[in-house]
């Protein structure tokens, strides 16, 4: 079966973040919003039927996480990632970004250190600091437009005070997929320094035709024993506002600790339709996230051959994983606040600022590429435009 991402879906009027807050985010209405990551692609029908049929019984109650929700999720990794993992390991979250704040708060003490890998997703910073930890900067390294992980410079960070790291795994904003071996690295450096790896993996499914994802936790059962794994249906399906996320731990230990601050905060019960969704998701989801992966996959070699022939001043960095572009602009030479402006004033395109994203990310600008190729297009256009009056 063919599904037509081409087709715009009207999504003003819904109270939705990246449409309706356009005004009071970019202070222009009218902008061509590129930047919170979620897609312009309709939820699949699949799902929606699976929301629709429950919808016939009258009554919203309280409910549970079937077996179904579970068993979803084990064949899901095996069947996608050849990576068998257990009911019991499976945790519940409302959300990744809760999932990072549950864990600060199970894992570490006030005064503890916990490690990101900037430039990166900017809630792992908050998760830190929020509740008086530390923050700890391993700065990714550039070299000749790639990345990769600085392990000299993390095994110098690392002092007893150092508990825990954050990653994100493919990496967000770089599209990077870890290899095997870089995982493998990581995974030493924390376990011989007893040091528990939150590995986010929320864009595990979005890796592009050519790359292959590895779940941190698969490479042995003692990495899986120091590893945290968040995962969720949300940003592959387009289900993010139903808050559902799962949280994969094989030490009973460490499963026990996370489980307690969720039972403590009564977060831990979700609600029906997430529960739902994900199985259906999970489910049915293979045939259409592979035609969504080439839909993306044409959209991001339309923008690095539209750098590549009509702006060269924009350099963006070849995606091999999640639906976003990291764009170097810094040959504009502007500052982020600039940067933000004259992509919102002068093209009418809303993105991303790098900094936000942490040390390294000055220059750059982020790009969510889940939208019709009309919009692409128009997006690419204006940009365009806007630097050509630059030159």
């Amino acid at each position: 079966m063919g599904w037509n991402f081409d087709e715009p879906v009207i999504r003003e009027g819904t109270n939705c973040i990246k449409y309706d807050l356009r005004k009071e985010i970019f202070g222009n209405e009218d902008v061509i919003p590129m930047w919170v990551a979620d897609m312009d692609f309709k939820t699949p029908e699949f799902i929606i039927q699976a929301l629709t049929d429950r919808l016939k019984h009258e009554i919203m109650g309280y409910s549970f996480r079937p077996h179904e929700y579970f068993s979803s999720i084990i064949d899901w990794s095996e069947k996608r990632y050849n990576w068998k993992i257990e009911k019991e390991w499976i945790c519940f979250s409302p959300g990744i970004v809760p999932a990072l704040n549950f864990c600060t708060l199970a894992y570490t003490n006030p005064g503890d250190k916990i490690i990101v890998q900037p430039p990166v997703y900017f809630p792992f910073f908050s998760a830190a600091e929020l509740h008086g930890r530390k923050l700890i900067y391993n700065r990714l390294k550039e070299s000749d437009g790639s990345w990769e992980m600085d392990f000299d410079n993390l095994r110098e960070s690392i002092d007893e005070k150092t508990k825990m790291i954050f990653i994100s795994n493919p990496h967000n904003p770089l599209g990077r997929v870890w290899y095997p071996d870089e995982l493998y690295e990581l995974s030493e450096i924390c376990l011989e320094n007893n040091i528990i790896m939150v590995s986010d993996e929320i864009h595990c499914d979005l890796v592009l035709p050519g790359f292959k994802f590895t779940p941190a936790a698969s490479l042995s059962d003692r990495i899986a024993s120091d590893t945290i794994t968040c995962i969720a249906p949300s940003k592959t399906f387009n289900l993010a506002g139903l808050s559902t996320s799962s949280v994969i731990i094989s030490n009973p230990e460490l499963r026990k600790s996370f489980n307690s601050v969720v039972e403590k905060l009564h977060v831990g019960n979700g609600n029906i339709f997430g529960t739902i969704a994900s199985i259906a998701a999970y489910t049915h989801g293979h045939a259409w996230l592979d035609e969504l992966l080439k839909y993306i996959e044409s959209n991001v070699g339309y923008v690095l051959e539209f750098c590549s022939d009509r702006i060269p001043e924009i350099v963006p960095l070849r995606t091999e994983a999640t639906y976003m572009i990291w764009l170097d602009c810094r040959s504009l030479h502007m500052s982020g606040k600039e940067l933000q402006s004259f992509f919102v004033k002068e093209a009418g395109v809303g993105m991303n600022e790098g900094s936000t994203f942490g040390p390294g990310g000055e220059g750059f600008m982020r790009m969510n590429l889940a939208c019709p190729k009309a919009t692409l297009i128009k997006a690419m256009d204006k940009i365009e435009k806007a630097i050509s009056k630059l030159r």
